[in-house]
């Protein structure tokens, strides 16, 4: 049923879960892995930058940095099962990016993570993944995690 599996990434509270379901269901289905990262550019665009101190060359490079932490993460977990990742990290508006990265690699699913919060909370802001399931032609699996306000 799925041979391309796509799992979108920020390491944060509600990518565990969604990790865990999109390696499943790779091993499940014998389906190719890639799992995706996204450096939203409105955050360092925006930014001046004037007050940000960081080992790194500036936050661009600490977004990519912890990019490639969120992707080797997943690898590593992906290996445990015995399954071999694609890694990709991309720039740009996050439901954006990855609508298209989903297009460019044709995933049959993009498995996403999201914090299931209040309804208030989620009618103020939205999110990423809510976006992608709206605006994406391919199938979408969310993956929620409850979190404690």
């Amino acid at each position: 049923m799925y041979d391309r599996i796509l799992l979108p990434t920020d390491a944060g509270t509600g990518a565990e879960r969604a990790t865990d379901h999109a390696i499943e269901l790779a091993a499940a289905h014998d389906a190719d892995l890639y799992a995706l990262y996204v450096v939203d550019s409105d955050v360092y665009a925006s930014y001046a930058g004037d007050e940000y101190v960081h080992e790194l060359e500036g936050l661009e490079s600490a977004l990519e940095q912890e990019g490639d932490e969120a992707l080797e993460a997943v690898t590593e977990r992906a290996g445990e099962a015995g399954l071999e990742v694609t890694t990709a990290i991309r720039h740009g508006g996050p439901h954006e990016a990855i609508i298209a990265y989903a297009d460019e690699e044709d995933v049959d699913l993009i498995v996403m993570g999201s914090k299931d919060r209040p309804g208030e909370y989620r009618r103020l802001l939205g999110s990423v993944t809510e976006r992608v399931v709206r605006l994406s032609s391919r199938p979408v699996t969310v993956v929620k995690t409850p979190v404690e306000e």
